[in-house]
């Protein structure tokens, strides 16, 4: 994907496509904290739908334990799995400081699932409703994406980010002129199972059947922020 115009801060001017900086996470091989890169999606005047531009984070949708095997998953819905969880804790007190809290607007989440609950999301993974509808204004390269080197690095739980290693081009992301394969990466919508979630698979396909407990998917959070 192309990059767009970097941003250091959201401001009113800033337009779709764009990127711009907004909290710190760590993303080098030893942890460092760095400015987290986000695309905008959109921009309704008075607040941003942004994506992280880079997969952050490597975990399962749902299960926390090492010992978790992929065939462990069980029925979950994106209200009650662990992932949403640390999302809104975790990740979220520590990529933001008190100010930048201030500026991140409660999302309802929809689209969760047939028949599973709405919630509310200070941080949220999109759904696929979302990832179709902003692939129409961004095109499909928006759903292709690699994971900085921390996301890489095989975690104390047993995750481990795949990143595509084969001949086919479409998995491929040109980066600082050289070609790095990309990883899939977690949509919140239940999958066509209670035990599965859609993700986004080879070739920017969003695919409804990994389950739940598997530990290879990339996390992209996404937020909506108020423009002060």
């Amino acid at each position: 994907m192309e990059k767009g115009k970097l941003t250091l801060a959201p401001n009113r001017n800033v337009k779709p496509g764009e990127i711009i900086t907004f909290g710190m996470y760590s993303q080098s091989k030893e942890g460092d904290e760095m400015p987290i890169e986000w695309r905008v999606l959109q921009n309704s005047g008075g607040e941003l739908f942004v994506l992280s531009e880079y997969i952050l984070e490597c975990k399962r949708y749902h299960g926390k334990s090492v010992d978790i095997k992929w065939r462990d998953c069980v029925d979950i819905t994106w209200h009650d799995c662990d992932l949403r969880e640390w999302l809104n804790d975790e990740f979220y007190n520590t990529a933001f400081n008190a100010a930048e809290k201030e500026l991140i607007k409660t999302k309802r989440c929809t689209d969760n699932g047939e028949g599973t609950p709405d919630t509310e999301d200070n941080v949220f993974l999109l759904s696929v409703d979302e990832i179709k509808a902003f692939s129409e204004i961004h095109g499909k390269d928006l759903r292709r994406a690699v994971g900085t080197v921390f996301a890489k690095a095989k975690k104390s739980d047993g995750c481990s980010l795949y990143v595509y290693d084969k001949t086919d081009k479409d998995n491929y992301i040109i980066k600082d002129s050289e070609e790095v394969g990309c990883s899939w990466w977690w949509l919140r919508t239940q999958g066509n199972k209670p035990t599965r979630a859609f993700f986004v698979g080879p070739s920017c396909s969003i695919r409804s059947y990994a389950n739940v407990s598997i530990a290879r998917d990339g996390v992209r959070p996404a937020l909506v922020i108020n423009l002060p």
